[in-house]
């Protein structure tokens, strides 16, 4: 029999716990891409032996993230989207030119992220307008992440490496910017089979879809 491991967050008292079946695996990583109170990325690992572990705190880099949280203020932040997107939409349509990629489908990434609040920061250190991370922004030569013109800049600059590298293809490259390219890759240039991931993709194409129709 397959056995899981799931360390779950924010429940240290738990630990490393086993679950040997599938069926309450599902249900407790579905509980996590749900609940409000799920304030951490979710890693999957499987060791040499078929085991599968869960765990919101990672002990080497062979465990792979497959959930990634919405920054901790995003609820909060909604009320605001509108006040908001038009406050920074000089910056973004900025962005957006000079790096030749879709001002709409950068918008729809932005709402997506973090609706369009400039101090978003999640639990996993993904910060800013665009989440950045702390490896992509020194990737992007994003010197200060708080500030939205270099957020926007290194978001939009990756947004655009990974429209390059897979082809213009708008389901990869929403996917890769969600759980990043090598988890694209590593599924055969498909979008990864994370829950979260693939809601991700539908919302920002939906996103996108609908502000090409207004």
């Amino acid at each position: 029999m397959m056995r899981i491991y799931v360390r779950l967050p924010r429940l240290p008292s738990f630990g490393l716990m086993q679950i040997r079946s599938r069926q309450i695996c599902a249900v407790i990583l579905t509980t996590l891409l749900i609940s409000n109170e799920a304030l951490a990325d979710i890693y999957k690992f499987v060791d040499t032996d078929g085991r599968i572990y869960y765990t919101d705190k990672p002990k080497h880099s062979l465990y792979k993230r497959i959930i990634r949280t919405r920054p901790i203020n995003y609820s909060a932040a909604l009320p605001y989207i509108g006040v908001n997107k038009k406050k920074f939409a000089d910056l973004i349509t900025e962005a957006a030119n000079r790096h030749q990629v879709d001002v709409k489908l950068l918008h729809a990434v932005i709402q997506a992220e973090s609706a369009y609040d400039a101090s978003a920061i999640s639990t996993a250190g993904a910060v800013g307008l665009m989440q950045l991370m702390p490896d992509t922004a020194k990737r992007y030569g994003v010197v200060n992440r708080n500030d939205p013109v270099q957020n926007i800049d290194g978001g939009t600059h990756y947004l655009k490496d990974l429209l390059r590298m897979f082809n213009s293809n708008l389901n990869l490259a929403v996917a890769a910017y969600n759980a990043g390219e090598n988890a694209v890759i590593r599924h055969n240039n498909s979008i990864p089979p994370y829950p979260e991931t693939r809601n991700y993709v539908k919302t920002v194409l939906a996103l996108y879809n609908k502000s090409r129709l207004n």
